[in-house]
């Protein structure tokens, strides 16, 4: 019995929700197309009815995790607020978003894995890092993206070291030094 191109979309926006938390959890190379199709109920075989390849799996459940990354980032703020960078910056910077990794930023969970990965890869992060750099360029009242680029910089490679370190006072320290330096790059504007 054949399946509607409805279930074969409901069946993909499962496969590419569950591939996305997945690679943001253990990274890019993690991914298991037999584990990740039990997970979601499908055969391993029916994989192939939604992706040509491992490759493009990757490449789209990347997408689908810088997307959401992004959206929620959006909904915690408060549109008719503009916000500071130092707002932002404790925001990211936060233990909240340094103890989600399954649905925070995907840049910052990813950004090593996806510097190691084919083309199709980068060139799906680049244009998030990029809108990043210019969130941050607009909220600093910026032409010039070297302070921005400097920001997210920080900001990405804090989150990711704070991951790293396994003792809670030593990550929390990193992630306030950044934000302090941030906050007085901004007061510097």
């Amino acid at each position: 019995m054949g399946h509607s191109q409805a279930d074969k979309a409901r069946s993909r926006r499962r496969i590419l929700n569950e591939a996305a938390t997945q690679i943001r959890d253990k990274g890019l190379d993690a991914l298991s197309i037999g584990h990740l199709m039990q997970q979601v109920d499908l055969t391993h075989g029916g994989f192939y009815g939604h992706f040509a390849s491992r490759s493009e799996l990757i490449a789209a459940a990347l997408e689908r995790a810088l997307v959401a990354g992004e959206a929620r980032a959006r909904a915690s703020r408060d549109s008719n607020k503009s916000v500071s960078v130092t707002a932002l910056a404790r925001s990211y910077l936060s233990r909240a978003h340094r103890d989600t990794r399954k649905s925070g930023c995907a840049i910052a969970a990813l950004i090593s894995d996806v510097g190691r990965a084919d083309p199709q890869c980068r060139a799906v992060m680049e244009p998030y890092i990029e809108a990043f750099i210019a969130k941050v360029a607009e909220t600093f009242g910026d032409d010039d993206n070297a302070r921005a680029t400097m920001a997210v910089s920080a900001m990405v490679g804090a989150l990711a070291i704070s991951r790293v370190m396994t003792d809670p006072k030593r990550s929390d320290s990193v992630l306030r030094t950044v934000r302090d330096g941030i906050a007085a790059m901004a007061s510097d504007a």
